[in-house]
């Protein structure tokens, strides 16, 4: 057998969570609006017969475009029935896709824009729109609305929302990442870590398997972008929540451990480890029949464990690498950290380990670049909807 017949392998993404199940249909939206580049699909509230009370939320990253039925699902199905309740009080709801979620965040935000001037033209009243975003939605909203202030455009804002969005960067193992592209046979895979969403969010990305982890030079120039336009809008009110935990408690993977490891078959000796602080650490092994890896990096805090939302990122690997050959699965690193709780609530940045195990709710709330956040009570799966977050943002928003 040669590189050319390596097994084939069902693409997945390393960077967005999952439906897990069959997802039913979305119930037909009141009204649709097709955009450049976008979809936006509009619930009106209970009562409201047009946008009354506009909230419009977007979408974060996949590869693709942006699916209704998925999205409907994860706000309304799972451990809070967020749009019910939202729309029980009055409120509409916008839910903003796009075309292509691994296009780049700036090219995404004249979507937001587009969408924002949707609204405002259909609207009924002059009750202000909230507007924001999940993961990578929230930093899109961000720029979109920076932006417009920036050219003196009146987007009649009041609430700005970002869901467990990486303010300060999100993380992907990099021995996932130099899976990624390894596999040969998906090659979906490794673009979508080389897609430039992704390399505008990660904190430090590899582009091949002999990289050096560092900042792309496409998040360099998001960043500068982003502080041309004033970093964040400054009229609406500015409320986050992170699906971490803010009392500094990890989600209990353990640095240094063999997380998956291949025992048989094509890719036999294959090892992926969590990330572990000091120099030369080895993050993974790569094997097949003709090639070899090993992956290191150097002085990298403890990521895979730290406070946040977390993503099934080595429990799917493994998985997808079972049908190769025997595969061992550490049932304690399958699920790690992958927007860090100091990121999603703009805190600290995620260089040092003191920061990104800081406990949050010792600090004064000024420290955050947000006007008010929530962070859970404890870890849990990232951008998941909860009853202690929904509550908390559906009781701030706009009278």
């Amino acid at each position: 057998m040669s590189e050319q017949n390596e097994p084939t392998i069902e693409p997945w993404s390393f960077l967005a969570p999952t439906p897990g199940t069959e997802v039913p249909p979305a119930p037909e939206p009141d009204r649709t609006w097709e955009l450049r580049g976008g979809t936006a699909w509009v619930y009106h509230g209970v009562g409201n017969q047009g946008l009354t009370r506009p909230v419009v939320l977007s979408d974060g990253f996949e590869t693709g475009g942006s699916k209704l039925d998925v999205l409907w699902h994860g706000l309304e199905r799972g451990r809070f029935a967020f749009i019910s309740e939202l729309r029980s009080r009055g409120y509409d709801l916008v839910i903003l896709g796009y075309d292509d979620r691994s296009a780049s965040l700036l090219k995404n935000a004249d979507v937001v824009q587009q969408c924002i001037f949707q609204t405002i033209q259909e609207r009924h009243g002059d009750h202000p729109l909230t507007v924001g975003g999940f993961s990578m939605g929230g930093l899109v909203t961000r720029y979109a609305l920076a932006e417009m202030e920036a050219q003196s455009i009146d987007h009649q804002t009041a609430v700005y929302l970002s869901y467990d969005s990486p303010h300060r960067g999100a993380w992907i193992p990099i021995g996932l990442q130099a899976l990624a592209h390894f596999l040969k046979a998906t090659p979906a895979l490794s673009r979508q870590i080389n897609s430039d969403a992704a390399r505008q969010l990660l904190w430090r990305h590899i582009s091949t398997t002999t990289a050096t982890p560092e900042q792309h030079q496409l998040r360099t120039e998001f960043l500068a972008a982003l502080e041309r336009v004033g970093s964040w809008p400054a009229r609406p009110i500015k409320l986050g929540v992170a699906n971490g935990s803010g009392t500094g408690t990890g989600n209990g993977v353990k640095p240094a451990t063999d997380a998956v490891k291949v025992t048989s078959g094509y890719f036999n000796g294959t090892t992926l480890r969590t990330q572990s602080t000091g120099s030369s650490q080895q993050v993974a092994r790569l094997k097949g029949l003709l090639t070899e890896r090993t992956i290191t990096t150097d002085d990298l805090p403890e990521l895979d464990g730290a406070p946040g939302g977390t993503l099934e990122s080595y429990g799917i690997a493994g998985r997808k690498l079972k049908i190769t050959g025997s595969t061992e699965i550490e049932p304690s690193a399958a699920w790690v950290c992958f927007v860090p709780a100091v990121s999603a609530v703009a805190v600290r940045d995620l260089d040092r380990q003191e920061d990104l195990y800081v406990d949050i709710s010792d600090l004064d709330p000024g420290q955050s670049e947000l006007d008010d956040f929530k962070l859970s009570t404890e870890n849990t799966p990232h951008s998941q909807m909860t009853e202690e977050l929904g509550t908390w943002i559906l009781d701030r928003l706009p009278r």
